[in-house]
């Protein structure tokens, strides 16, 4: 009887394992298929996001280039064509300068990413001190006579 009992143990082990790595196999499956569909739709999401937003640049671009030949026109009524493509040059080199230092942090004006900190005060350049040096008695030298101050020869 204690032999079936250890066999009945055995099986019973071997069982609750083979069924703890089929139940383990089977939610590895369905998270690895849930997660790949869920990822597969947010890239479905972005993919379409990023294409909007190409599309809206090219147009962007169409715009502002028919917007600049406009205005070139309207100059080159009053002024010979070459002087006006040459404004309208200056002007879309002026603007995108203007962009661009707008895009750009700089530490004068804090930015939106950038937490804005208060600057130091500033205080005036201060001279180093001279550093103190104890007077020295010199022998060879007489009382009385200033090493800082020239003296004559002869008195």
């Amino acid at each position: 009887m204690n032999r079936l009992e250890h066999l009945d143990k055995n099986l019973v082990d071997e069982l609750t394992r083979a069924a703890r790595e089929a139940v383990r196999e089977e939610l590895r499956g369905e998270l690895r298929n849930g997660l790949r569909d869920e990822l597969r739709e947010q890239t479905r999401k972005q993919r379409r996001k990023a294409a909007l937003y190409a599309g809206a640049g090219a147009a962007g671009l169409y715009a502002g280039a028919a917007l600049a030949l406009a205005f070139g026109l309207a100059v080159a009524l009053g002024l010979p064509d070459w002087a006006a493509a040459l404004i309208t040059a200056v002007v879309l080199g002026v603007v995108a300068h203007l962009l661009r230092d707008a895009a750009r942090p700089s530490a004068a004006r804090p930015s939106a990413d950038t937490p804005s900190v208060p600057a130091a005060p500033v205080s005036p350049p201060q001279t180093p001190e001279r550093p103190v040096t104890p007077p020295t008695v010199d022998a060879t030298r007489p009382a009385g006579v200033d090493p800082d101050v020239p003296h004559r020869p002869g008195r």
